[in-house]
C-alpha cells in the first residue's frame, strides 16, 4: 500500500499539483508526522533558513533552502533575493516563539537543529517560505518527513513564478546545458533516453554519450529506498523528469540522488 501511494506521488505530481486538492494536509495534520521538541522564542534571523533561538540553538529549517547570504564570506557573492528571503522569514517569526518538530536526524555536522517550526497558531514556516517564494525544496535521505507537502507548497509558489520561480537563477535547467552550472545546487529536467544498471548502481542518461551528456546516478543504497517506495528507477526510461541536487562535473554532468524526492516524473 505504501509502495502504490508513493509511486503516485511522483509519477502523477505534475498534474495533481494543478489543483487544489481538498484532501490536503494542513499545518495541524502534518505535525503528527513529526516528533514534538522545545518551544522558544526567535532572537535573531540569520538568513532565510537559518535561526537562533532564546537559548542560543541555531536551527537550520530542514528540507529548504533559501538564497544564500555572503554573511562575511570573503568572495561570496549573494544570490538574488536573499535579503527579501531573510526579511520575509523576520517578519513571519522574529520575536516569536517557535515550536520545534522533528522528522530525521536532528543535528547537522556544524552542530544546527535540523527543525521543522510551528508557531503558536500552527503556521508551518517552511510551508509559508515555500508558497511565498522565498525558498526551494532541499531534503536529504536522512531527513524525508513531510517532502511531498514541501514540494506542493513550492509548486505553489512556481504555478504563479513568485520569488525566486520569478528569476532564470532558480529556474529548472535544461539538461543540455547543465554543464555550464557544476558546482552548484540545481533543477535540471530533460528527457531520458535510457537506464543501465551496473553492479547495483543506475544510470539515467539523458543523451547517447554518457561520458559527456547529463547522467543521474542512483548507487544500490539509494535504489533500495526507491524499490521500498514501489518505484523501479528502470520506468525512468523514455520520460521527461526533472531531479534537483547538487551538480557535479564526472564523465560529463551528474547528479547523485539519494531518495526518490529528488525526481519528479513530468511526463
Amino acid at each position: 500500500m505504501y509502495g502504490e501511494h508513493m509511486h503516485r506521488i511522483f509519477t502523477l505530481f505534475a498534474i495533481l499539483v494543478c489543483f487544489n486538492s481538498p484532501g490536503r494536509a494542513e499545518p495541524s495534520d502534518l505535525r503528527t508526522e513529526l516528533k514534538k521538541s522545545t518551544s522558544q522564542k526567535v532572537t535573531r534571523i540569520i538568513d532565510g533558513d537559518t535561526v537562533i533561538l532564546k537559548d542560543q540553538t541555531r536551527v537550520r529549517l530542514v528540507g529548504i533552502q533559501a538564497p544564500k547570504l555572503p554573511l562575511g564570506r570573503r568572495g561570496f557573492k549573494g544570490w538574488p533575493l536573499g535579503f527579501a528571503s531573510k526579511k520575509y522569514l523576520s517578519d513571519l517569526i522574529l520575536d516569536k516563539y517557535v515550536t520545534l518538530y522533528f522528522g530525521g536526524q536532528r543535528q547537522d555536522r556544524y552542530g544546527r537543529a535540523l527543525a521543522h517550526l510551528f508557531l503558536e497558531d500552527g503556521t508551518w514556516v517552511q510551508g509559508e517560505m515555500l508558497k511565498a517564494g522565498m525558498a526551494r525544496v532541499y531534503s536529504f535521505a536522512d531527513n524525508r518527513a513531510i517532502i511531498p507537502e514541501m514540494l506542493q507548497a513550492e509548486q505553489e509558489a512556481r504555478r504563479v513564478s513568485t520569488g525566486i520561480w520569478a528569476l532564470a537563477f532558480y529556474q529548472p535547467k535544461d539538461q543540455q546545458k547543465s554543464a555550464s552550472f557544476h558546482n552548484s545546487f540545481q533543477l535540471v529536467r530533460g528527457t531520458v533516453t535510457e537506464v543501465a544498471k551496473i553492479r547495483g548502481t543506475y544510470y539515467v542518461n539523458f543523451g547517447e554519450d554518457w561520458r559527456q551528456d547529463f547522467t543521474i546516478v542512483i548507487k544500490s543504497r539509494a535504489a533500495r529506498k526507491f524499490i521500498k517506495a514501489g518505484i523501479d528507477p528502470t520506468s525512468y526510461g523514455g520520460k521527461t523528469i526533472e531531479v534537483r541536487g547538487w551538480l557535479k562535473s564526472y564523465n560529463g554532468p551528474m547528479i547523485e540522488v539519494t531518495h526518490p524526492e529528488q525526481i519528479m516524473i513530468i511526463q
